[in-house]
């Protein structure tokens, strides 16, 4: 189900109204110290923890960084591997995360991320964990990363035309992607799911593309609405490829009708294409929040947590922890910065303000 009460354009064979997704509940009183999982003022309790492990990237997508990348964070100030896996232990052992996802920058970057991935899967109870990449090396890496206990992944792939992906990410590495995507689906990490970014006057030719590419492939596709969280804060609303653009293009070509399968807090609408079982998704964060059923957590590659993809303050757990700080302390600086989440990312109101990080240091 769609969020917001937006009501999709007329097309042949697809239902047209969605309902919106209830406000937040206000629960009180929060949990004693040491007791309760991460659960937020307004009644939504994280559930899926977002890992960045490192800041760095391969490519140099424009909606991202600048061609000449950025100033890395320092070694020094990177959570090291024993520091990640503990801190993902903590959530899953004492707060109740069940699912993991570990991103960048581009996580398969990070030397140790398949013994990151092995001693996630190992943890009671045992997570979900999966995996977003640009799937460079992934074609070398699938089969150490499936071994490992990997469940899944999603690949971010915005073009099949490659010049175009040269414009996009200043690399060529086209078929790099192409061949990381198959490795994947040898390798049983399934669904494989494609990630893409339309940006107006670029490559929103690519839509109808793509979705064919995946369908006959097998991939599951997800358009995402470009987000405020590039690095040079070049991001308007009014130049935004939107949800309903992207669908506009797609149902121009196929039918499309909503899927009935809950959504809870995933967030992307889905569609059923051309009378199948196969599925598009769209996910909408700007113009179709669906703040009021979120459920993440996020702890970035220096040791911040972050409530928000959006948020200006993070709560920092790698000092605490390297000063001695016990689970138990861990586990409550965690759950106090998660009463501080505010209700929802704000985009639409005029005091707004894009945080200061771009996507590559927050993780996807």
């Amino acid at each position: 189900m769609a969020p917001d009460g937006v009501t999709s354009r007329s097309t042949v064979g697809r239902v047209t109204t969605h309902s919106p997704l209830p406000d937040p509940v206000v629960r009180a009183p929060a949990p004693a110290p040491g007791t309760g999982g991460l659960v937020d003022r307004h009644g939504r309790t994280a559930t899926d923890l977002r890992v960045s492990l490192t800041d760095r990237c391969n490519l140099r997508c424009t909606y991202c960084m600048p061609p000449e990348g950025l100033q890395w964070l320092p070694k020094v100030e990177q959570l090291t591997d024993d520091e990640v896996v503990r801190l993902v232990r903590i959530g899953v052992e004492q707060l109740g995360i069940r699912e993991v996802r570990f991103t960048g920058g581009e996580p398969l970057l990070r030397p140790g991320l398949t013994g990151i991935v092995a001693a996630t899967t190992a943890l009671a109870p045992r997570p979900e964990v999966s995996l977003t990449t640009n799937a460079i090396g992934l074609s070398r890496m699938a089969p150490a990363l499936a071994e490992a206990g990997l469940d899944r992944l999603n690949v971010s792939l915005d073009t099949l035309d490659r010049e175009r992906f040269k414009q996009l990410t200043h690399r060529d590495r086209l078929a790099d992607v192409l061949a990381g995507l198959k490795a994947a689906k040898d390798a049983g990490l399934t669904p494989v799911k494609v990630n893409a970014v339309l940006l107006r006057g670029i490559n929103e030719d690519d839509a109808v593309p793509l979705l064919e590419y995946c369908l006959e492939h097998g991939y599951e596709l997800r358009f995402i609405e470009q987000m405020p969280l590039d690095a040079h804060h070049a991001w308007t609303r009014g130049e935004m490829v939107t949800a309903e653009d992207i669908l506009a293009r797609l149902t121009a070509s196929h039918t499309l009708v909503p899927d009935v399968e809950e959504r809870g807090a995933a967030p992307a609408e889905r569609w059923l294409v051309d009378g199948t079982d196969l599925t598009v998704g769209v996910i909408a964060s700007v113009t179709r929040s669906f703040c009021g059923a979120c459920d993440r957590t996020r702890l970035t590659a220096d040791g911040q947590i972050r409530n928000c993809l959006f948020a200006r303050d993070e709560s920092d757990l790698r000092t605490a922890m390297r000063e001695g700080a016990t689970d138990a302390e861990l586990a409550d600086r965690w759950r106090i910065a998660t009463l501080t989440k505010l209700p929802g990312h704000g985009i639409d109101d005029p005091s707004f303000l894009q945080p200061s990080r771009p996507m590559s240091a927050i993780g996807g």
